[in-house]
């Protein structure tokens, strides 16, 4: 009997030694334990940055211990989406995972903007680089940018470029040229990327200066060819793709991070914890294979080195429109 009970006390203190431990594991989940974290996206289901952010979500919710859930928030080229994080609780579980020009880009090219990209927001981390592609339908002869331009010099006012609204980088890139090569090509925004994708496919729309995950799904089509990338260097994803500058165009060789913010006011530690679970989703290699398929490379910088591109990417946008001439809508 004694046997059994001396084993009965053990097993009960072994029982009770259990409980403070799951309560620690339980407390060490992200910041609040069990509250979801929201990865807000600007743009519909099923797009590039939509599946980025829900890779990252499907590996990120075990490194924190809570649930990860991406929220689509299409609307006024990111913006809407950028505003609703700007007010969000400062707890750590909103993010916002978007491409530069929501910082960088629409603060100096729209009145309606609604936030401020160093007040209002926290850097966490980047995660993605994807440089814009110049894209063109195969009805358009030539096979450059050069081409391109005798074409459009040749037949003033008959091409058109597209983008998602007015002051979105696809608007702003394609005023930029224009004016840098001096041709006539007629704007025509667009609600949604997916019309573009049809019109764009069935020869209604001749260029764009599309997104890296984009240009690669349109380029696939066998429609679309790709002839500049939009960058300050040649692209390992487009090792081949000469860049506007090389091709003799200036001032719209900006380059395109893609990165996640939060509401002002992170605690430190939170961020850090944060920009660390990230850092460890962008090392796997099935997140780098899959963001690689889809037209991004895997780039992790951390919260200092994230805010300073961030800052680097509003001074250069700064500094290109105004030698453009470019007036705020």
């Amino acid at each position: 009997m004694n046997t059994w009970r001396r084993l009965g006390a053990w097993l009960a203190a072994l029982i009770l030694s259990a409980v403070p431990l799951a309560r620690t594991a339980q407390a060490a989940d992200f910041p609040v334990p069990g509250k979801p974290l929201r990865l807000v996206v600007g743009f519909p289901a099923g797009g590039g940055t939509d599946l980025q952010a829900r890779t990252v979500a499907q590996f990120l919710s075990p490194i924190l211990g809570v649930p990860v859930i991406v929220e689509n928030r299409p609307g006024a080229g990111t913006m809407l989406a950028a505003t609703e994080v700007a007010r969000s609780a400062a707890d750590g579980h909103t993010l916002l995972y978007t491409p530069a020009s929501t910082l960088s880009l629409l603060p100096h090219t729209l009145s309606t903007v609604r936030y401020d990209t160093f007040k209002d927001f926290t850097p966490v981390a980047q995660g993605a680089l994807g440089p814009l592609v110049l894209v063109v339908h195969k009805s358009v002869p030539g096979q450059g940018v050069k081409d391109l331009v005798a074409y459009a010099k040749a037949h003033p006012g008959k091409l058109n470029y597209v983008s998602q609204g007015v002051g979105t980088p696809a608007h702003v890139f394609g005023q930029v040229f224009a004016r840098q090569a001096g041709i006539d090509i007629v704007h025509v925004p667009y609600k949604g990327a997916n019309d573009v994708a049809k019109d764009f496919v069935a020869g209604r729309v001749h260029l764009q200066f599309a997104s890296s995950s984009a240009a690669v799904a349109l380029a696939k089509t066998g429609e679309i060819r790709m002839i500049a990338a939009v960058a300050p260097a040649r692209s390992v994803l487009f090792p081949d793709l000469a860049t506007m500058s090389e091709q003799g165009i200036s001032g719209v060789d900006i380059g395109s991070w893609i990165g996640f913010v939060g509401p002002a006011g992170l605690d430190p530690k939170t961020t850090a914890r944060l920009s660390d679970a990230i850092a460890q989703v962008l090392a796997m290699p099935k997140v780098r294979e899959e963001f690689l398929a889809g037209g991004v490379e895997a780039q992790w910088l951390g919260q200092q080195e994230f805010a300073a591109a961030i800052r680097e990417s509003y001074q250069r946008w700064e500094r290109a429109l105004a030698a453009v001439g470019h007036v705020k809508e």
